[in-house]
């Protein structure tokens, strides 16, 4: 009894019900934080000075690649499909986006770019849950990295 209270084994039941919501609420705001880089050329502009300010190469282009990423990385965790790639692709653009300009703001200026490297990190390690697209088609049989 007390282990149950001090433990709660019982919450792991909702594991992928909350890996879920983790997902798409992480997905959607990737997804609204470059919507209007994508739909606007003027954000586009805005973007790419920023990253100029900052010391990026070829800046027009990262910031293309940089908002594409984010996109796809985006639709990738609400969908649940690549999702390892997409943790993968997340973790990169974010420890980017520390190195080159979150360092100058300290801990507090690089805590959510850090916490987009640790959900990267986890959904690239750990896969994207019950409830994604990845599952689906590994159930269905999808071809296996072994295949």
């Amino acid at each position: 009894m007390v282990r149950e209270i001090v433990y709660l084994p019982g919450a792991q039941r909702f594991g992928d019900g909350a890996l879920l919501a983790m997902r798409i609420m992480v997905g959607a705001f990737l997804v609204w934080g470059v919507w209007d880089n994508i739909v606007s050329t003027e954000r586009m502009q805005e973007f790419v000075d920023f990253l100029t300010k900052f010391g990026f190469p070829m800046p027009e282009l990262m910031a293309r690649v940089s908002v594409w990423i984010q996109f796809f990385v985006g639709l990738s965790f609400i969908t649940g499909f690549l999702t390892r790639w997409a943790g993968i692709l997340c973790m990169i653009n974010f420890i980017v986006a520390i190195a080159m300009v979150d360092r100058f703001g300290g801990v507090r200026g690089a805590f959510a770019s850090a916490c987009l490297v640790a959900i990267g990190l986890y959904l690239a390690t750990y896969g994207a849950g019950r409830f994604s697209i990845d599952t689906l088609l590994l159930r269905r049989g999808a071809p296996s990295a072994s295949a």
